[in-house]
Order: structure tokens, then C-alpha cells, then sequence
């Protein structure tokens, strides 16, 4: 049986009328009222509920374990005494879920703040712990002998759910633990020794793996997804929490499953490959990557200010980045003086390019080579590759991928298009 403390009664005076406003705030409040909704079978009993709970017509509601209980005032001023009850949660159960909460600070403190953050209820249901009700679980008894859920069980549950949105302790009290209870259990289990709440000893190394070949093999690896995954519609009717952008939010998703896409391409090549690992981006280079998924206006008008360019910079990068990403876009940016060794590396190649004949005349200035009377450029990378650029609207922009061959670079702002040689 639960134990049963001397806080395991509350009663809570009658609420005022909720006209103009919904029942829930919270999530978990929300979930109260599905679990309500889902079950009852006569929706116009549930509107009775509503239109009486709006009226004030529940007075005060005791709670204890395993039990809610309220006299309402029907539409023909008889008063019922309705019960909603909930199934307790048992010993075993509840010892789970305090060794669960306590190694996670942030669930208490949460508790404490009056908060169930998702992760607390995810966590619990990880356990075999159900906290909030599910279709079913909210069971109805009223002295006006209905067998369902009747206008006055269903006006209790929604004014029960304006109690929790301020408390969720409510709910374990439902579940059979008062908030005093629940507490000191969970400062006991804190105060313990270390050596009581010590996880179980693991195995030598060396026996594990004398195991493997006993142990079964490791599943395949899934297969990629020809397309990125879809993010889920944001179109709701509920208003965007102040400061929240949906379009932002959902180009960010939209962008978020193509680098998952990427990655989990990354991970199903070979080891080989595997060993080479990109480099971390900064905020300026990140921000251009996104820019790279042609997002609305005022997504990248947004990009553009946290990358520190305008508009017109923002394009020329996102080129650059389509181009051959962060390399690209450090040779769109950085003007660098070519060491000794690199810059005769460079002049050779230059000098082989052509025929002497047919080669252009060049005018250097650290990594970049301009046509002189041309509106082209190559730009050495520092891996020893060569950019191809053309002037347009007095602008530097690249026009093709890099090359090892600068005459197959410079040839490209014909073609508009490099190798990668």
C-alpha cells in the first residue's frame, strides 16, 4: 500500500469564473484536459463541463490520493458531488522515480519552481513511470448516477486543470505523494552515503573483450535517405512566444535536417574518409552556410546582420560558399602575402601555364593575379589551388571552382565552371 502522510489532503478554494480565457496554460495542464477529451464519449456532456466550470460553478476541490472531489452546482441549481480518480502510483513505482529525479538537479529545482519540465515526464516514462493521465486513466463518479463522464466529473476536470497549470504537485498528490512527503524522500536519498547509490560495477576491459565473439554482432547500418527529412508544419493557431520568428525557426529546422542528412552521410563512408573531419565553423561562416538554402527575405536580412555584411556581401559569400564552402569563402575574403617557397611554386606555374605567347600579362598583389585591361583575376588558395574571379559592378565575384592548372581557372570565366584538377 502507499504511504499516506499528513500532507496528502489539500483543498482548494473555488476558483472565479474563467470567461475569456482557456482552462490550460501549461503543457502539462494541456495534457490533463486531452486525457479528459479523449476519454469521454459525449462531447456535449464535455461542453456542459466547460460552460459550468466557466460559470464558477465547481466549488472547492479536495485532492488526495488516487482522488478528486467537488461539489458543482448543475444548470438546475442541484448541487453533485462529482469524483474523478486517478490510479496511484505504487511503492516500487515511487521509489523509481525518486532515484530517477534525484540524479537530475534540474527536476527538482524545476518541481520547486512550480515547473514539470518534458524531460522530467520523458524520463519517468522511461522508467515505466506514467505521471500525466492517458486515454482512460481520469475515471468518473457522480451521484447524478451517469456512466460517463457527465457535465459535472467534466467541469471538474477543467477547473482541476487551472490548479495544476499553478501546481504541478498537484499531480503527484494525485498519484499518491504529498509535496512535504515527496521532498524529504528526495533530501534523504540526496543525504546518502556515495557508496549506497554507487551505479553497479562494470567488468574488466581485458574479459570484455574476451567476450566478442560470443557477443551477437552489431546491426547494420541504416540506409541513407535519399532526401533530407521534412520538418514538421509550425502553422498553429496559438500566437509565437515573444521574440520567436516561426519563419526563422522553420528555415532553421529546414536546414537542420539537410546538415543531418549530410552527416549521416559522412558517417556511412568509408573509415578513410572519415578521417579527415571538417572544421568547426565561426558565426560569420555559419551564418553564410545558412544563407546557402536561399532563405525568405527576412531570414536573410537577419543572416546578413549576424554575419556582418550587408546584402550585397551576404550574395558574394553565399557564391562563394556554393563554390566550395569555407575555403571558398576564406579566398572570397582574406587577401594574404604568398610565403617565398608557395610564391615560386606559384610564379612556375604561372610561367607553364601558357605559351609565352599566349600567356596574359598579370599584376600581383599578394594571393591574387589580375588581368591587366581584363575584368578577370585568379586567387591562389593557401592549399595551392587556383580561384577564378571577374569584376562586376565593381566587385570581385568568383565564377567557377579552383583548379590546379591557373590557365584552366582563368579559361573557366568563359565556361563559368573549374575542375577540381
Amino acid at each position: 500500500m502507499n504511504r499516506h502522510d499528513a500532507d496528502t489532503q489539500r483543498t482548494f478554494a473555488a476558483l472565479p469564473p474563467a470567461r475569456g480565457r482557456s482552462f490550460a496554460q501549461t503543457w502539462w495542464g494541456q495534457a490533463w484536459l486531452k486525457a479528459l477529451e479523449d476519454t469521454a464519449l459525449d462531447s456535449q456532456q464535455l461542453k456542459a463541463g466547460r460552460r459550468l466550470a466557466r460559470a464558477g460553478a465547481v466549488g472547492a476541490v479536495t485532492v488526495r490520493p488516487g482522488r478528486i472531489t467537488a461539489v458543482v452546482q448543475g444548470r438546475d441549481r442541484t448541487a453533485h458531488r462529482a469524483d474523478v480518480l486517478l490510479e496511484e502510483l505504487g511503492d516500487e513505482q515511487w521509489d523509481r522515480f525518486l532515484d530517477m529525479t534525484v540524479e537530475r538537479a534540474g527536476h527538482v529545482a524545476a518541481l520547486l519552481d512550480r515547473d514539470m519540465p518534458p524531460h522530467l515526464v520523458e524520463d519517468s516514462a522511461a522508467t515505466g513511470i506514467e505521471l500525466l493521465p492517458g486515454m482512460g486513466d481520469l475515471e468518473p463518479e457522480c451521484d447524478c448516477d451517469a456512466w460517463d463522464h457527465c457535465g459535472h466529473t467534466a467541469a471538474l476536470c477543467y477547473q482541476v486543470a487551472r490548479l495544476l497549470d499553478q501546481d504541478p504537485f498537484v499531480l503527484l498528490l494525485m498519484r499518491g505523494r504529498g509535496e512535504r512527503a515527496l521532498l524529504d524522500d528526495l533530501q534523504a536519498r540526496s543525504a546518502a552515503p556515495a557508496e549506497e547509490r554507487a551505479e553497479p560495477e562494470g567488468v574488466e576491459a581485458a574479459e570484455a573483450y574476451a567476450a566478442g565473439d560470443i557477443l551477437p554482432p552489431l546491426p547494420a547500418p541504416p540506409e541513407l535517405p535519399a532526401q533530407p527529412g521534412v520538418p514538421p508544419s509550425l502553422d498553429t493557431e496559438a500566437p509565437p512566444a515573444p521574440g520567436i520568428d516561426p519563419v526563422a525557426v522553420r528555415y532553421l529546422a529546414a536546414q537542420t535536417a539537410v546538415e543531418a542528412h549530410s552527416l549521416l552521410a559522412r558517417v556511412l563512408r568509408s573509415d578513410a574518409e572519415q578521417r579527415s573531419p571538417e572544421p568547426e565553423l565561426t558565426l560569420s561562416q555559419d551564418a553564410v552556410r545558412l544563407a546557402a538554402g536561399l532563405p525568405e527575405r527576412a531570414v536573410a536580412d537577419r543572416l546578413a546582420d549576424g554575419s556582418g555584411r550587408d546584402r550585397e556581401g551576404l550574395a558574394r559569400a553565399t557564391r562563394a560558399w556554393c563554390l566550395g564552402g569555407a575555403t571558398a569563402l576564406s579566398v572570397l575574403e582574406e587577401e594574404w602575402a604568398v610565403p617565398g617557397e608557395t610564391l615560386a611554386r606559384a610564379r612556375a606555374a604561372l610561367e607553364s601555364a601558357w605559351d609565352e605567347d599566349e600567356r596574359p600579362p598579370l599584376r600581383a598583389r599578394g594571393n591574387r593575379w589580375t588581368v591587366v585591361g581584363a575584368p578577370a583575376q585568379l586567387r591562389l588558395g593557401r592549399d595551392g589551388r587556383w580561384w577564378p574571379y571577374r569584376k562586376e559592378r565593381g566587385r570581385w565575384v568568383p565564377v567557377g571552382g579552383p583548379s590546379r592548372d591557373p590557365a584552366t581557372a582563368l579559361a573557366s570565366l568563359q565556361t563559368g565552371a573549374g575542375d577540381e584538377g
